[in-house]
């Protein structure tokens, strides 16, 4: 275990990298049921989409953990769910079995832009001011997930306002924020799992935790066939490219999941990555001059561009890699046995779904906000009084959060690069990838205007 993961090489041991996977996985397991709740709004069987969540996370992460040997978890992503029912299946009117198909091209497309070394030029193209923004954005963003999920922040007046503390819930969630804000900064070790833990049993008395409504796996299994598979049938890919009259919606529409599904990951990696040194400068070294897959991020960009397609062949929208892998990677994970770990906790989420439903998400809240805090820190590698710098850093950064969203939030910062340099007459600095990744971002945006709503 020592030599596979090198683990001694990444200054970590067994017993941290163990805890760090339990993190990361209490820190997403919500998926497990939320994911079906939302697919089986298309019509998706609700226990056939809960166990290719579980298998697609499974996979994915373990393929991250085994093959790029770095600490990130990989399930169905939120927001690609909702774009997938909402958008795609109840506005653009396609079947649940053509938006798998679609989902699955995307996947292919990923792959092959993934082994063209697309990605690994975008990331080679970004520069530091917007990679420190980018981090310190993604630290703001997962904050506000924290304090969205349990309801801290509500939106009643039309604008943002802190939710009066009128319920047990928010009293639990105070109790944790304070709970683990003491432990970390008096250096408990493993504080982000302890306070989970602690709140989710404080919660018990009050109300707060108790377990949500599931299924057996014998009955998740036993409809797992009307998923798995079906974009080979008639119903899937045969039935998207059946009317040629759509085929430039089919199209815009994959876009819009590719590029999504490639940026989110992209700012990920490069938010976690690089201020926990699991992508050192000798990787970068190696991404940037290595042929092949020499480096842990080539490796990790393969992992992630395979796991859409594999998700979609099972049943479920795009599998990304989780933002909440930083929980993880602040309490300690820096290699694949904290993948693998979380993996192992999803295997056995498929048997004991009502237990991982009882963790609720006063409990898991505290630890995003705190990792949030931990990582605004990039922020100070920023010159803010150097207006070139702080304008698109700022959209990197805040606006990021502001629309929820980590792709639109890089993409606003692209564009605004762009323009800020092209007035000031620096176009030398523009590298095209950076002006084509722009002028995508764009056309997305019209194209999205443009789509019947």
């Amino acid at each position: 275990m020592e030599k596979f993961f090198k683990l001694r090489e990444n200054g970590t041991n067994v017993p941290t990298e163990i805890m760090a996977g339990i993190t990361t996985f209490f820190a997403m397991g919500y998926i497990i049921i939320v994911n079906p709740n939302t697919l089986s709004q298309a019509g998706m069987e609700w226990g056939a989409v809960f166990l290719a969540t579980i298998i697609s996370a499974i996979i994915g992460t373990l393929v991250m953990g085994l093959v790029a040997n770095v600490p990130y978890a990989q399930a169905p992503g939120m927001g690609l769910n909702a774009f997938f029912v909402y958008t795609v299946c109840f506005t653009l009117k396609f079947t649940w079995q053509q938006a798998l198909s679609m989902v699955f091209i995307c996947g292919i497309l990923n792959i092959l832009i993934t082994v063209t070394k697309i990605r690994k030029y975008i990331i080679k193209a970004i520069p530091a001011s917007l990679q420190n923004a980018i981090s310190g954005g993604i630290g703001i963003f997962i904050a506000y997930i924290g304090f969205l999920n349990v309801g801290a922040i509500n939106f009643g007046a039309g604008v943002p306002a802190m939710t009066d503390i009128t319920t047990k819930s928010l009293v639990v969630f105070i109790i944790g924020l304070t709970l683990i804000i003491v432990m970390t900064v008096k250096n408990v070790k493993g504080s982000i799992l302890l306070s989970i833990i602690i709140t989710t049993i404080i919660g018990i008395p009050m109300g707060v935790t108790h377990t949500g409504d599931s299924i057996s796996f014998t009955e998740a299994l036993s409809v797992l066939p009307t998923t798995f598979g079906v974009i080979f049938t008639s119903e899937g890919l045969v039935s998207l490219f059946s009317d040629m009259g759509k085929l430039p919606l089919v199209l815009i529409t994959v876009f819009s999941f590719s590029l999504s599904d490639t940026f989110d990951t992209i700012g990920t990696f490069i938010g976690t990555g690089r201020r926990s040194g699991i992508f050192s400068a000798e990787d970068e070294a190696a991404l940037e001059n290595g042929k092949g897959f020499s480096s842990k991020m080539d490796k990790a960009l393969f992992a992630d561009a395979t796991a859409t397609s594999i998700g979609a062949i099972i049943g479920t929208s795009n599998t990304t890699t989780y933002v909440e892998s930083a929980a993880g990677i602040e309490a300690g994970g820096r290699t694949g046995l904290t993948s693998v770990v979380t993996a192992i906790c999803f295997a056995l989420s498929a048997f004991l779904a009502g237990f991982v439903s009882a963790i609720p998400s006063v409990a898991t809240a505290p630890a995003l906000i705190i990792v949030g805090c931990m990582m605004i820190s990039a922020f100070t590698e920023i010159e803010w009084t150097n207006l070139e710098e702080a304008i698109p850093a700022f959209f990197a950064g805040v606006f990021m959060a502001l629309c929820y969203s980590i792709s639109y939030g890089i993409a606003t910062s692209f564009i605004f690069y762009c323009i800020v340099k092209i007035a000031k007459k620096k176009t030398k600095d523009l590298s095209p990838i950076l002006v084509g990744s722009s002028i995508l971002f764009i056309l997305n945006f019209i194209l999205q205007a443009v789509l019947p709503k």
